[in-house]
């Protein structure tokens, strides 16, 4: 009587073995799926000779599992969200993440992982608790502020600039109470701690805002799992749909938020049609606001512009963009680096 070989699971850190990836890349290509760039290892699954399954780690985001046709029906998938579950435990991540296709949204929800919020046809987030967005929005319930018209922004800030600060001035300015969030992701050219140190400084002369460090709940576009959406539109719909519907079902209700404060985006088209996301999606529930650019010297103050001078150490010319506070951090960490 022939017997199928045991199935054979192994661990391949990417950055270690880069030539290994030649058999998951075929795999995921035969599953119509692609390779997101910032996966560390992958749990492998063989049979014999051959790869018949995979699934990938991103921090604690699991992206990229496949498994061969001729392998599937039997629980495989399941032993492959098992075996990365183990890998990402023993790394210190217990609170996992995954955004697939809506049609798996059963399968992994039968391997213990509960949906968040779904953009249409093409996307749906998971996380493997079913307190998760609860337990975080009671921790952010202790930190609601009474009055009738209460705001929120969020941002990455990369880095504050005076364009942030006339935002956050105005907003502050029509508000009872304004929560300022701060893109928690390290994938922007200045790391976290150094952004929210700077909105931190940049906002303190204001006594009716509170700032909040990001979290997984709100998604920076750089991390979101792009691996199983082929048109670059779709990955921006996806993004923005599901960023926006977890700020509208959990983040405001939990803060009181009544209003949505933007900057107008003449430069950006992703931002430009995030923000036409966040119009169409929290009309009635929370109002968006949007406010106008201020300009130096004739022109729409961006971060993107310091992230330039800064390259070339025209330090003078940051200076009239900037917050004294954010030019005193500058100053202070980039100037003999760079130079």
């Amino acid at each position: 009587m022939h017997t199928q070989p045991p199935i054979d699971f192994r661990v391949t850190q990417v950055a270690n073995h880069p030539q290994r990836l030649q058999p998951i890349r075929t795999l995921l290509v035969d599953s119509g799926l692609g390779l997101d760039s910032d996966i560390t290892l992958f749990v492998e699954a063989w049979c014999g000779t051959t790869l018949v399954g995979c699934a990938g780690l991103a921090a604690n985001v699991i992206k990229c599992v496949a498994v061969n046709e001729g392998a599937r029906g039997g629980n495989l998938s399941a032993r492959l969200l098992a075996e990365v579950e183990n890998v990402a435990l023993a790394q210190g991540y217990f609170h996992l993440f995954l955004c697939t296709r809506p049609c798996n949204k059963e399968r992994f929800a039968r391997s213990g992982f509960w949906p968040i919020a779904q953009s249409g046809n093409n996307a749906v987030l998971m996380e493997n608790t079913p307190q998760g967005i609860e337990r975080y929005c009671r921790m952010l319930s202790h930190k609601r502020q009474p009055g009738e018209k209460v705001g929120a922004i969020v941002m990455n800030a990369n880095p504050f600039t005076l364009g942030h600060r006339h935002l956050v001035e105005q907003a502050a300015r029509q508000c009872d109470w304004l929560h300022l969030f701060v893109v928690r992701e390290d994938a922007s050219f200045f790391p976290f701690r150094a952004r929210l140190e700077m909105v931190r400084a940049g906002v303190a002369h204001l006594r009716n805002v509170t700032v909040h460090e990001g979290s997984q709940y709100i998604i920076s576009r750089a991390t979101f799992p792009t691996y199983f959406l082929k048109e670059s539109g779709k990955v921006q719909q996806a993004w923005s749909e599901i960023d926006v519907l977890i700020f509208a079902q959990h983040i405001a209700p939990a803060l009181g938020i009544t209003h949505r404060f933007i900057g107008s985006e003449p430069f950006c088209a992703v931002t430009h049609q995030y923000n036409q996301t966040l119009h169409s999606l929290l009309a009635g529930q929370v109002e968006v606001v949007e406010i106008p650019r201020i300009k130096a010297a004739g022109n729409a103050i961006s971060a993107s512009e310091v992230r330039r001078l800064l390259k070339t150490q025209q330090f003078s010319r940051i200076r009239d963009i900037v917050p004294a506070s954010t030019f005193a951090h500058l100053e202070a960490h980039y100037s003999a680096e760079v130079a």
